[in-house]
């Protein structure tokens, strides 16, 4: 770039980018393009964790309120969409099941119990499964955008000292657009990492703090179960 071509507006966002090497420029549109991929997982776990929990407190409250499991089940619907009512409504087969066979021995008693453990542990996996999709991709951003940026910010300072070379001028005026490519590069890393890093570490919290909750919920369901099993035998 001509020296005397240099002006504050060479250095604003656009012209950076419009001036870069075709190698910077592919790094910056990667990472951007990284940012605005993180961003929708970030909104979406945003949104998703909030309605995961309003609902979760919204049924724990009803099953909470001394109405019978059947009817809170029954009032979810036959295919509920939340992982709760699906929890109960499984432990609530098991036990329908394990009546219809006849009375109930202490033999018997275990193996029912074992087996809702078991169904209400693989819907917890699934869930947990579930609301974890999406993190590894904030992780991959977190940790490969810096590096990415780096490597755009390398090659541009070897094509800054290639404009030296050629021009055979080492005024900072010759540099300076290239070094600042290179700076941008850098920068749109840095951008895209620090929210995806912040955010896998606040969402990983909030997944195993939701399947923290449904290991609660289900200790409740299995300790009914178990209330009314003792019931049955006295």
């Amino acid at each position: 770039m001509d020296p005397a071509a240099v002006t504050p507006e060479s250095f604003n966002f656009l012209t950076l980018f419009k001036e870069a090497d075709w190698v910077v420029k592919l790094v910056m549109l990667g990472l951007a393009g990284a940012s605005l991929w993180s961003w929708t997982i970030i909104l979406d776990k945003v949104f998703r964790f909030s309605t995961l929990n309003r609902q979760a407190e919204t049924f724990e409250d009803a099953v909470a309120s001394g109405r019978s499991l059947e009817d809170v089940a029954a009032e979810a619907g036959e295919r509920p969409r939340q992982i709760l009512p699906r929890m109960l409504q499984g432990a609530l087969r098991e036990w329908r099941e394990a009546r219809a066979k006849g009375p109930i021995s202490d033999t018997q008693a275990a193996f029912l119990i074992q087996r809702i453990d078991r169904v209400l542990d693989a819907a917890i996996a699934r869930e947990s499964a579930r609301i974890e999709q999406g993190l590894g991709s904030l992780a991959i951003v977190a940790t490969a955008s810096p590096f990415i940026g780096l490597f755009g910010t390398v090659w541009g300072i070897m094509h800054s000292f290639q404009a030296i070379a050629i021009q055979k001028n080492t005024s900072l005026a010759v540099v300076a657009p290239s070094i600042a490519q290179a700076l941008f590069a850098t920068a749109i890393g840095l951008v895209a990492a620090i929210p995806a890093y912040v955010a896998y570490n606040a969402f990983s919290t909030s997944a195993g703090k939701f399947a923290g909750r449904l290991e609660g919920f289900a200790d409740d369901l299995s300790t009914a179960i178990q209330r009314r099993l003792a019931e049955r035998a006295a």
